[in-house]
């Protein structure tokens, strides 16, 4: 037998092997990731029922700032609608309009990304004070044997995406719940004078500090009107003039 006939022998039935094994596979595909976010369902679902809130936090978006994105339909809820094309082939275009939204629990999107058509969906559910968020992505390959077998490798193709896209929306959920400190005012500055002999001083100049003035409230004290003065006390005589000393008569 000729060589390129045992090559092409060799590659179908390498093909027949293939085909056998992706009938083996599973034609329903699911990959999901999850995340815990500190704060209520509440704040959590406007950002996944709004589609034009989807760039804070999608993971393309952070990978390609170019992106361009587009928005249809309604600004949320079911038929919110937006498309991106990137000149990233990795990422490439792309597509997601709500098709089902209940507030606060759940919404479904039939997405395309980059060529892999399928639906994706968000659940929300308490976690202790805050909330557990899973985003998850459902692939049908039908009886497509290529289908199934890029059914098999889509969780490395967009597990890791999804995940990097569930913690920036942590980010900016918790960031935008943040309290935000009010800021106090410097107090008023002092002026001060050059003191002689002090550095850099001019000489013959005297370093005084101004403090700004406050007011002191002041007050009255009452005055008695019944009250009568003491009479001054009256002077005293002056001291009478001492009397000369007698003669002695001489004998």
């Amino acid at each position: 037998m000729r060589p390129i006939m045992r090559f092409v022998l060799g590659v179908a039935t390498l093909v027949l092997i293939l085909v056998g094994v992706a009938f083996a596979l599973p034609s329903q595909v699911t990959v999901a990731r999850s995340i815990i976010i500190n704060a209520p369902e509440s704040a959590v679902f406007p950002y996944l029922n709004n589609l034009h809130k989807f760039s804070d936090w999608s993971p393309w978006a952070a990978r390609d700032p170019q992106l361009r994105v587009s928005y249809s339909g309604p600004e949320s809820g079911k038929g919110a609608h937006t498309e991106w094309e990137s000149s990233q082939k990795a990422i490439g275009t792309g597509l997601m309009e709500i098709t089902e939204a209940e507030p606060n629990r759940h919404a479904e999107l039939v997405v395309n990304l980059n060529g892999l058509e399928g639906t994706t969906y968000y659940d929300i559910a308490p976690a202790g004070s805050g909330s557990k968020v899973v985003w998850g992505f459902g692939y049908n390959a039908g009886t497509s044997p290529f289908g199934r077998w890029k059914g098999l490798m889509l969780d490395r193709l967009i597990g890791g995406e999804f995940q990097s896209g569930l913690v920036k929306l942590k980010q900016k959920v918790e960031a935008d719940r943040a309290p935000v400190t009010p800021q106090v005012a410097p107090p008023p500055p002092v002026a001060t004078a050059p003191v002689p002999g002090a550095p850099g001083a001019a000489p013959g100049s005297a370093t005084t500090t101004v403090v700004p003035e406050t007011s002191v409230p002041q007050t009255s004290v009452p005055q008695s009107t019944s009250a009568t003065p003491e009479p001054a006390p009256a002077p005293e005589p002056p001291p009478a003039p001492a009397k000369p000393p007698k003669k002695k008569r001489q004998q």
